[in-house]
């Protein structure tokens, strides 16, 4: 029997449909060199459903009244690897500069809380990660008012992350003191201590949905690592003003290493701080 999509090519109009829907929807934006990537998650669809055509599903995303089969293309579509203190040295830069000034700013006016949030949080590595460095920075933690909101747009792994439970790929570069003092072992599943969850709040939210955006305000920083690098300039500028918004005067942003506000926006201050070029909005 033939599968679904077997031996058919996704003509390039129908491909342009495809991540126009996409983009129009998420700001999401893929090139020509992603349909190879892009077809083969469309045939696990098809095969799925048993749909014999790829126009034929694309109407289904398309004009359908519930969004659920859209949410499961874009689940399937927006898996992305990562592991706990991904990126390290600019991490190191968050807790031992950025954060360590922020904290002797907030002291001095006695506020004790400190907001952060994870915007693009996969399957909840980072969160959980920027949660233990919060615990081991602070003096006293437990006199912090600590929250974290942690929102991705794929519905399936942020159920993994609100699990809590991973392999020991994703742990790898976890040092051995903070293995110990986080997480349980059993059957080789590394589960987050329940104490640890408690200030991180997960969300579905998609980064175009200006509404749901403005829903999160007061943050102190926020990290959205390696998702620009998928919008095009006008969906960095939006993303980037609704960040903007959401953050303190003062607050900081962190991208990814081969990220840059600076072409796109003028609205934050590029500075130094450690040896790392940090972006944060005016006082």
């Amino acid at each position: 029997m033939k599968e679904p999509g077997d031996g058919v090519i996704l003509s390039d109009e129908l491909f342009g449909k495809f991540v126009s829907l996409v983009y129009q929807r998420t700001g999401i934006s893929y090139e020509n060199n992603k349909k190879y990537y892009v077809q083969k998650r469309i045939e696990k669809q098809l095969e799925r459903l048993q749909v014999d055509s790829f126009n034929e599903y694309y109407l289904l995303l398309k004009f359908s009244e519930s969004t659920s089969e859209f949410d499961r293309f874009i689940n399937d579509l927006t898996i992305n690897e990562t592991y706990f203190f991904r990126d390290f040295p600019q991490l190191r830069n968050f807790a031992e500069d950025v954060l360590r000034a922020v904290v002797k700013e907030k002291e001095k006016k006695g506020d004790y809380k400190i907001k952060i949030w994870s915007a693009a949080c996969s399957t909840g590595e980072e969160p959980y990660t920027l949660a233990i460095i919060l615990q081991e920075m602070l003096d006293e933690p437990d006199k912090w008012d600590l929250h974290i909101v942690a929102s991705d747009i794929n519905s399936d792994v942020l159920h993994r992350a609100k699990i809590g439970q991973y392999d020991y790929r994703s742990v790898r570069d976890v040092p051995s003191v903070y293995l110990e003092k986080y997480f349980t072992l059993k059957n080789e599943k590394y589960s987050i201590l329940h104490s640890l969850r408690r200030s991180i709040n997960f969300r579905k939210i998609n980064l175009m949905d200006s509404e749901a955006v403005s829903d999160i305000t007061g943050c102190d920083f926020i990290f959205c690592r390696n998702v620009l690098i998928y919008f095009d300039d006008r969906s960095r500028e939006k993303v980037l003003g609704d960040f903007y918004n959401c953050l303190n005067p003062g607050g900081f942003l962190f991208l990814g290493h081969s990220e840059s506000v600076g072409r796109i926006s003028s609205a934050y201050k590029s500075q130094r701080i450690g040896d790392s070029i940090v972006y944060s909005t005016h006082k």
